[in-house]
Formats: C-alpha cells, structure tokens, sequence
C-alpha cells in the first residue's frame, strides 16, 4: 500500500488496475476501507498488512453494488460495511447474480460475502464512523446507489468507478435517464473540485487535482461525443473488448 495522504493509502491490483483505499482514523489505531481487492489472496494480505501496522478494520464502504466491489474476507473481521440505500437494496437483489459474475471472471475470488453490505439511511451525506469525516457524495451514473467519498480534511475524493485515467465513462443503460445521470454526477464532481487534492478512481492512477480536472473535461467531452458516435477518447485506444464493446452499445443508445 502506498501513503498518497496522510493517513490514506492506495494498493492497486493486476485486474482492471482496481484500487482498494484504506482511511486511517485520527487516533491511528483503526481503519477504514473502502473496495476491498479482488482475490482471496491480495484481501487476506491486505488484511496481514493492515495487522502488521496496528491497524484494526473498524468500516467499510462499497462504493456500488458491482461483484468487484463488493468482496470481503473473514480475515478482515467484521466490521460494519456500508452502502448507500439504493446501494445496499441493489446488491442484496444481484446478490445471486454477482456471486456468479466474480466466479466466472476470476480465479480466486471468494464470493461467499458479496452483498452483505448495510444501508446507510436513505440521502445520507456522511459515513457514520466517527474515526475521521467523511462526506458521502451519491449520484446515478455508472450504476444505481453508485457513490464517491470525499475524505475533508486530506482532500482525498475516492471516486469509485468514475473519473478513471484508464476507462472512459461506463453509463449503466439499464437507466431511464443514463446520459443525464452521468452528466449529473459530472457537475458534482466540478462543484467539489475547489476541495480535492488528489482523486483516487476504483480502476487506474491516483490523480493530483489538476489530473482531476483534465479527467472531468475529458468526460464531459467522452460524454458529448456518444451523441454523434465520433469519439477520440485516448482511453479506447487498445482498449480491452469488453470496453470497446461497452462503447459501442453507449454509441448506439444516444446516436442522433
């Protein structure tokens, strides 16, 4: 894990260069994390990590109900681990579904607690752990009960699967509104941007707040382009083909 604040730390694992955030509370005795890793292995060293430094897992938080971010292991404890509302409600119902998806996607996951997560009251703005403030920034995009952290007082937004250096926006077209949702979220993100330092993505690089920036305007501008099908977003140059795949389908949603 690696220190990109104080008291933040970031490991970035091999699939989907997935991050897993790690918030030390004031007292420097417990912790919170938020998107545990993905195999069995890289959660229990984790684990073996966090215990080597004297840290007890004390929260956590998924930022939305997709199967990559909602894994656990007993050797992290038992901890409470929250969700948003929508959130929580969502991955108790593809609780089934995602247990299926981690299996067949990855050697080495244990799915066995995905979904278990709590809900937090319904529009909460805060994480209930009194170990340092955290504000609770929901929106729509990406996924339903989708939401970013902003850790206040090191300026730290954990953004979840948006604002990524490696994928462009990934809009849930299940949605009723899902362009809408997304821009949504991205003038959220450009109301917060004034208090963000650095900006930490579910998949990718850690970015300073001038890299955040230039990843909101290259979304706007990603987001622009689905309605003419003419993108030249960098980030599907040798994309993967699931992501190319994904793009394609957006293209075909809101082509005018």
């Amino acid at each position: 894990m690696i220190e990109v604040a104080p008291g933040v730390m970031v490991a970035t694992h091999a699939f989907c260069a997935t991050t897993t955030t790690v918030v030390v509370g004031a007292d420097g005795r417990e912790c919170l994390i938020v998107d545990p890793g993905v195999t069995s292995v890289e959660i229990d060293t984790l684990a073996t990590e966090l215990a080597s430094r004297g840290l007890t897992v004390t929260g956590a938080f998924s930022t939305h109900p997709h199967w990559d971010h909602l894994l656990w292991r007993p050797s992290l404890g038992d901890a409470p681990r929250w969700a948003t509302a929508r959130g929580a409600q969502r991955a108790e119902a593809v609780q089934d579904e995602n247990a299926r998806k981690a299996e067949g996607s990855l050697p080495g996951v244990d799915a066995s607690e995905i979904g278990r997560v709590s809900p937090l009251a319904p529009g909460a703005t805060a994480l209930p752990w009194a170990a340092r403030s955290i504000r609770v920034l929901e929106h729509r995009a990406h996924a339903v009960g989708h939401a970013a952290l902003l850790i206040e007082d090191a300026g730290v937004l954990v953004a979840g699967d948006m604002l990524s250096d490696v994928e462009p926006p990934l809009l849930d077209l299940d949605a009723t509104d899902p362009w809408g949702d997304y821009a949504e979220a991205i003038a959220m993100f450009i109301a917060v941007a004034p208090e963000v330092s650095l900006v930490v993505p579910g998949h990718g690089e850690v970015g300073d707040h001038d890299e955040l920036v230039r990843r909101i305007m290259a979304d706007r501008l990603y987001l622009d382009s689905l309605r003419t099908g003419a993108s030249t977003d960098p980030r599907l140059v040798g994309a993967a083909d699931w992501l190319r795949a994904e793009h394609d389908a957006a293209v075909a949603r809101f082509r005018t």
